[in-house]
């Protein structure tokens, strides 16, 4: 009871941290609510029980801290510096969302992220993908420009998310290189306008989420576990065929609706070469996304996969109804737009 306790005092003041950096209007305030959030996670990430944990949460805490000092000694040249109208001078955006970046865990800046998410729980998995993005992800908002330097870190985001997963093992790892490779468009997302952000990471995080919790109710951390694994029905193989597909961007899964209005955006924006280079290079995303679903699928050594086992429980209601959002969302609101 103390320890879930703990846990729920953290995670608010882990939600209250996000909340006063995305509402302040000093930088010194977005300093603090990104600091908050940092000391919020720690103890989230650590564990008694689990040295990997440990050292993932010491790991988390080095790069974090100096993604903070790298902001904070930023934000103070800019004051010395460039007092008026920095936002358009290249290098200080560039020394600001850098050090945003390294907080996010966008490509070049990525290294501590996979290493990260692979020795902690599904759960924290899922509050790293989704929820400590918010709050860098909004202040980046505030400095970002259609540069060079804004071009390749899209471009090598995507590449390293594809080729970083198509070796991989752990699926942990797996989901962290899979969320590199979505920054990549949330970056130039949120280079073009801030609805396009919202709607991009509001689909991620539900596609996120619902692989998270397939794989955490099915205990499932390595891939090998997804062919061997007595806890996976077919039920929730099929969802996650369909999850994978989606989070991939397929079409007409609710996953292409995001990437369908970035790349729209980029070509009324002159930008159709990036647009082009993003797209081809998610689609080794895809690929690899393929590989997983068609050998949970096809490749098992259970004969009676395909049959109904009692022993194992059926997913509850809430994860069929998410996994139809995820199938059926395209469909659906193409059809509420064109009657609108």
């Amino acid at each position: 009871m103390t320890s879930n306790s703990t846990k729920l005092l953290f995670l608010s003041s882990l939600m209250m941290g996000t909340v006063l950096s995305v509402s302040s209007n000093s930088w010194f305030g977005v300093w603090m609510g990104l600091e908050i959030n940092l000391l919020s996670f720690i103890p989230l990430l650590a564990n008694n029980k689990n040295m990997m944990m440990n050292e993932s949460s010491i790991k988390y805490f080095i790069v974090q801290a100096m993604a903070s000092t790298m902001l904070l000694f930023s934000i103070l040249i800019i004051q010395i510096k460039y007092p008026l109208n920095w936002e358009q001078q290249i290098i200080p955006s560039m020394m600001i969302s850098s050090s945003l970046m390294l907080k996010i865990g966008a490509a070049p800046f990525h290294f501590w992220f996979p290493e990260v998410m692979g020795a902690t729980s599904w759960i924290n998995c899922l509050v790293l993908m989704t929820w400590q993005k918010i709050a860098p992800m909004m202040v980046l908002s505030y400095c970002i420009q259609n540069s060079m330097f804004t071009s390749t870190i899209i471009i090598v985001s995507i590449m390293i998310g594809a080729l970083g997963g198509l070796n991989q093992n752990s699926l942990r790892q797996l989901m962290a290189y899979s969320s590199i490779s979505h920054l990549g468009w949330m970056i130039a997302s949120i280079s073009i306008s801030e609805t396009m952000w919202e709607v991009y990471f509001l689909v991620y995080s539900l596609l996120s989420m619902i692989m998270v919790l397939l794989f955490n109710q099915s205990k499932l951390f390595f891939m090998n576990q997804i062919y061997t694994s007595e806890n996976m029905n077919i039920e929730i193989k099929f969802m996650m065929f369909l999850t994978l597909l989606s989070l991939g961007g397929l079409p007409p899964f609710l996953g292409f609706m995001p990437k369908w209005m970035v790349m729209q955006s980029l070509v009324e924006n002159n930008l159709s070469a990036l647009m082009a280079i993003m797209t081809v290079l998610t689609t080794i995303t895809l690929y690899y996304y393929m590989r997983i679903s068609f050998s949970a699928l096809i490749m098992t050594f259970s004969e009676n996969s395909w049959s109904i086992n009692n022993s194992v429980k059926s997913p509850k209601f809430i994860l069929p109804t998410l996994v139809t959002i995820s199938t059926l969302g395209l469909i659906s609101t193409s059809t509420m737009i064109s009657t609108f």
